[in-house]
Order: C-alpha cells, then sequence, then structure tokens
C-alpha cells in the first residue's frame, strides 16, 4: 500500500470506484460520482490549507483501495485535525485501509506535525469503528445529533489518537 494527495487526473478512476461502492457506503457515507463533484471535491483537498487529502493506492498497480482526508486542519495550540475516509467496494476487508491509516497517521504526526486526530464515526458502522480501533485511536464520547448526513442529524462515537500514543514519552 501507498498514499498520494488527490490529484484533478484521478477523477475518472475515483468516480468510478465511487459509483462501483455505493452500496458498500450507504448510509454512511456519500463521495463524488460525477466529473464536476470529483472536480469540487478534489479542489477543496488540493487547495484549502485546513484540509489534506490522501488516496491509498495497491502498490502493485497503483489502483485506488480508498481515501483518507484530514480536514480541519488547526495550528497552534490545537495542532489537530478530523479523519474522514471510505474504502472502495474492491477492497474493502483486504487491510489496505488500515495500512493506509496508519501512513496517514504517520504523515500527520511527522511532516505536518499535528498532535491530535479524531475521527467522528456513527454508531451503527462497524467497519469504520474496527479500524479506528484497529490502528490505536481510543474511544473518548459520544455525540448526539452531530453531523447531518443522509437527510438527517446523526448520532457519532469520537474516536482519537495523540502522537504520545503512537511515541510515548521515553523516562529520564
Amino acid at each position: 500500500m501507498g498514499i498520494r494527495h488527490f490529484t484533478y487526473e484521478d477523477g475518472a478512476e475515483f468516480t468510478a470506484r465511487a459509483r462501483e461502492s455505493k452500496d458498500l457506503h450507504h448510509p454512511w457515507l456519500f463521495p463524488p460520482t460525477t466529473a464536476q463533484a470529483y472536480t469540487a471535491y478534489a479542489g477543496r483537498l488540493i487547495e484549502d490549507p485546513s484540509k489534506a487529502g490522501f488516496l491509498v493506492c495497491e502498490k502493485s498497480d497503483g489502483a485506488i483501495a480508498g481515501f483518507i482526508n484530514i480536514n480541519n486542519i488547526v495550528e497552534g495550540g490545537f495542532q489537530s485535525g478530523a479523519l474522514g475516509y471510505g474504502a472502495f467496494a474492491h477492497a474493502a476487508g483486504r487491510g489496505l485501509m488500515r495500512e493506509g491509516l496508519d501512513l496517514v497517521v504517520g504523515h500527520a504526526f511527522g511532516p505536518l506535525r499535528l498532535h491530535r486526530l479524531e475521527i467522528n464515526v456513527q454508531p451503527g458502522n462497524a467497519a469504520s469503528i474496527a479500524l479506528a480501533r484497529g490502528c490505536g485511536f481510543r474511544l473518548e464520547g459520544f455525540s448526539p445529533k452531530m453531523l447531518f448526513v443522509d437527510g438527517a442529524w446523526r448520532d457519532h462515537e469520537r474516536w482519537a489518537i495523540t502522537t504520545e500514543m503512537i511515541n510515548p514519552p521515553r523516562p529520564r
């Protein structure tokens, strides 16, 4: 597995994969399925400094297996970002997103110099919760009616990880 930033040229493959994955994604997320929607979506990830978007790609052929975005990046005393992610149907259940998320966390805590990442997951999304837990995120709380998803305000669990959880301070 590898990760790389979104490009506008990825639109055709990304939207085809999103259309193939509608059943997997519903009702949790709705990635862009048209060229116009992809251009707007990728543009925000490419051009907005408060976002960083990554494609999770298979090493063998470079095929896009999924995506992981760091949104709402806040610097200063907060040094934090909120993660959103999704696997595509052909890659689901193969462990590719776990490897990709580990790489994104390493990038966030390395070159981006963030201190904390948070994932907000609907309680019924077992696969997403398993991914967060498997990558070392801890459950920190519950937020009723947190995000507007699929026509309604949905409850979310808050999962987070900090640099200390990955690289604990060494005793002196």
